[in-house]
């Protein structure tokens, strides 16, 4: 069983690797990039931006072989405050371009219908291709889930991948909510792990 391992700074690169691969067929991110080449470039810009922001808000972890890699928000940092906004304000301009009104409305969404209170956010986790169905995915969740489990502490997450849902359930989350991002957008789903 591979290792997961609190990940610093020193593994930006890999991080922001894993996670680009991950997202490159991600629903919400095909529909505000559409183009897969563009896409695949703009993955790179994205994490990043986002990989130092959720390190300096929570946590990120990655398995030993870089094969899973997950951004945690601590609790009470689901919401950036006006400093994270300023930071990452013209990385992620930059970032989505033309694309930026779609990427709002699926920020928009999320940030509606993310419940207020205490808990752990799952911001994004993913596993490369060649890795994938191979449990990489459930054991970096569950090493978290852990961690909140003894702060009794829920965890929180949003996904627009179907599949991932049933994958989500066999790790104890609960389906909270449901949307479709305006103008054609994806669907989400919402969901909480109740303190186990």
């Amino acid at each position: 069983m591979d290792q997961v391992s609190v990940a610093t700074a020193a593994d930006h690169p890999a991080l922001i690797e894993t996670l680009a691969q991950a997202f490159r067929t991600d629903p919400a991110l095909s529909w505000i990039l559409p183009d897969p080449a563009h896409r695949a470039r703009a993955l790179r810009s994205l994490f990043r931006t986002l990989v130092p922001a959720d390190m300096r808000a929570g946590v990120a972890l990655r398995s030993a072989g870089d094969e899973a890699a997950a951004l945690w928000r601590a609790p009470g940092q689901a919401h950036g405050g006006t400093l994270e906004s300023l930071r990452t304000a013209l990385p992620l301009i930059a970032t989505f371009g033309t694309a930026l009104p779609r990427g709002l409305r699926v920020q928009g969404g999320i940030d509606a219908h993310r419940p207020k209170g205490c808990f752990w956010y799952l911001h994004y986790v993913g596993v490369r291709t060649e890795h994938q169905g191979k449990g990489h995915g459930g054991r970096i969740i569950r090493a978290q889930t852990a961690v909140a489990d003894a702060e009794r502490l829920p965890c929180w997450l949003e996904t627009a991948t179907p599949e991932n849902v049933s994958l989500y359930e066999r790790l104890g989350f609960v389906t909270q909510v449901e949307w479709d991002v305006p103008d054609g957008g994806p669907h989400f789903w919402g969901m909480m792990r109740p303190v186990a």
